[in-house]
């Protein structure tokens, strides 16, 4: 059972202001509305969406919120930038899951961070590359670790409705 994704943030505009305050271009918004419908349809709904703080991982987050319903909490994670430690935020997944074992969570995060938390959520290491707005499905429990499940780019998602 799938119960922890991993996804990338939307494409963002170039680095012309502070990375935190990238915004999605017009592109990322779309992929972002197209993985949000993907996950809505082929996923059961997630409790927690975690995010980093970067402006463009938030606006990719709220895509991802309005496909999951009221009861689904959104939850800023600074650990989630893109140099966090991906340790801190498997820590943090275990302590949730320690508190509501049946709990689904959601990340949207950056790359590289993105691939290193596969890697500490599969052992044995496993560390994809994304593409923007990417996501990587897992079926994980605290104990015994994870399972790469699926990995879906918006362009498999494409690639899927044709």
């Amino acid at each position: 059972m799938v119960n922890i994704v991993v996804m990338r943030h939307g494409e963002a505009e170039p680095m012309t202001r502070q990375d935190s305050q990238r915004q999605l271009t017009a592109r990322g918004k779309q992929e972002a509305q197209q993985m949000a419908q993907w996950l809505h349809n082929c996923y059961s709904r997630f409790n927690w969406v975690w995010c980093s703080p970067y402006q463009r991982a938030r606006q990719t987050a709220d895509f991802m919120l309005a496909k999951q319903g009221s009861e689904c909490q959104l939850m800023i994670q600074p650990e989630l930038v893109p140099d966090g430690n991906p340790q801190l935020v498997l820590d943090a997944i275990d302590a949730r899951l320690s508190e509501q074992p049946d709990a689904r969570i959601l990340l949207v995060s950056h790359m590289p961070l993105v691939s290193f938390l596969i890697a500490a959520l599969t052992k044995p290491d496993q560390t994809p590359v994304f593409s923007t707005a990417g996501l990587c499905c897992i079926d994980y429990q605290p104990v015994r670790g994870g399972r790469l499940l699926e990995q879906v780019s918006p362009q498999d998602v494409l690639f899927m409705s044709h």
